[in-house]
């Protein structure tokens, strides 16, 4: 069965369950096997596992404006935290296109991408940054606390060691971009 029809199927099942589970069904649907170590650097080694998890469905789950390209620019902005957990993304199919993962430096390469991850380290600038990517159909992505309030479209957080997320709808539908009624079910907070 495709990877899309599996994660639908389990996104479906889990619409009305609560996010512990989905973090164990996107664990199993995407391969990755669950770590029992407690050591802070596994702990982080897998807070990233889960996170590059969950952001293989932010874009499987995403619909763009249009896309002629069979290739979806996946970039990564900032420190790396993922370490090669995001590189597993790399040649993974979303529809018909391929990831293609990237690490990206120059603030003026993002309009290049379809995805973006803007890590930690740039939590400071990320107002600025998102101001170049105003209109554009970039699902903007990060993990740092306010994001969503400087314009990423999806925010990650750890609460009670758990992923959980929010949706800033209002910018995705500005940029022309389509969340899927199944993932905002999931959120913990959808902002209009």
């Amino acid at each position: 069965m495709p990877l899309l029809s599996r994660l639908t199927k389990c996104v479906e099942a889990l619409a009305s369950r609560r996010i512990g589970r989905l973090l164990l069904t996107v664990w199993l649907s995407y391969g990755l096997p669950a770590a029992h170590e407690t050591a802070r650097a596994d702990d982080a080694a897998l807070e990233y596992q889960v996170k590059a998890a969950f952001i293989y469905n932010f874009i499987a789950f995403t619909q763009w404006p249009s896309h002629s390209d069979s290739v979806m620019n996946l970039c990564l902005y900032g420190e790396d935290y993922f370490g090669h957990e995001i590189d597993k993304l790399q040649n993974k199919a979303v529809g018909t296109r391929l990831i293609r993962v990237s690490r990206i430096n120059n603030p003026e390469q993002l309009d290049q991408c379809q995805a973006i991850f803007f890590t930690k380290s740039v939590n400071d600038n990320l107002t600025e940054l998102m101001r170049h990517l105003t209109g554009k159909p970039i699902l903007t992505l990060a993990d740092s606390p306010s994001a969503v309030s400087k314009g990423i479209a999806i925010n990650m957080s750890l609460v009670n060691e758990k992923v959980v997320f929010e949706i800033n709808l209002g910018i995705a539908r500005k940029t022309g971009l389509d969340i899927s009624s199944k993932l905002l079910q999931l959120a913990v907070k959808v902002h209009q």
